[in-house]
């Protein structure tokens, strides 16, 4: 029985030292990976990620979701990431990853759906909110970037990017005075703001 018991022991204490090893590799190839990348090199990042690849890990799915992209290779990145969503359903940065490869490719369809969902988990996220008033905006929605951008604005009613698209989305829906208000804003956040004055000038 004690011998049963040392063999566990052993077989333990072999175990866990196995794993402390396989950890050691891991981080030491993130490190050299981030080395390869701030040099520029991204196939080196990416084969070193690789050399220790587990598909079930988020975090290593996550980062060849990023440096595929950065390697202008768009499936990969495409894969990756989705790899890393099914991993964590509700996690917003594999999500703002996917976007990446798919605008450049300019699929915005496929970007509003993207922005739709991350809604639905974090109805006040400031960063989706305003993109997706923006791609409103540029499709001349501006009903439907109006909503958008007023929730950005009511969250940080001191952001330049969001007073300056809400400022121009009230100009363009005809609602001169809220829009003055706004562009008047933008120009405490930064005097002499071009954007601001053309559009106090066409409200005149």
């Amino acid at each position: 029985m004690v011998e049963k018991i040392m063999v566990l022991g052993f077989i333990l204490l072999l175990s866990g030292f196995t794993l402390a090893q396989a950890q050691d590799k891991i981080v030491d190839a993130f490190k050299e990976s981030y080395a390869f990348e701030k040099s520029g090199n991204f196939k080196g990042a990416i084969d070193k990620i690789k050399s220790v690849y587990q598909a079930d890990s988020y975090e290593m799915n996550l980062r060849l979701g990023w440096l595929s992209y950065q390697a202008s290779q768009l499936k990969e990145s495409l894969d990756y990431y989705n790899l890393a969503i099914n991993l964590k359903p509700y996690a917003l940065e594999p999500k703002f990853g996917l976007v990446l490869p798919l605008s450049v490719q300019g699929k915005w369809t496929a970007i509003e759906e993207i922005y739709l969902k991350m809604l639905q988990i974090d109805p006040q996220n400031s960063v989706v909110n305003y993109r997706l008033g923006l791609i409103y905006y540029n499709r001349s929605n501006f009903e439907k970037a109006d909503s958008y951008l007023e929730k950005v604005v009511n969250l940080y009613p001191f952001d330049y990017d969001g007073l300056l698209l809400l400022a121009w989305t009230k100009l363009k829906l005809k609602k001169a005075r809220e829009a003055t208000v706004l562009f008047q804003k933008v120009l405490l956040n930064n005097p002499g703001d071009a954007s601001a004055l053309e559009g106090l000038s066409l409200l005149k």
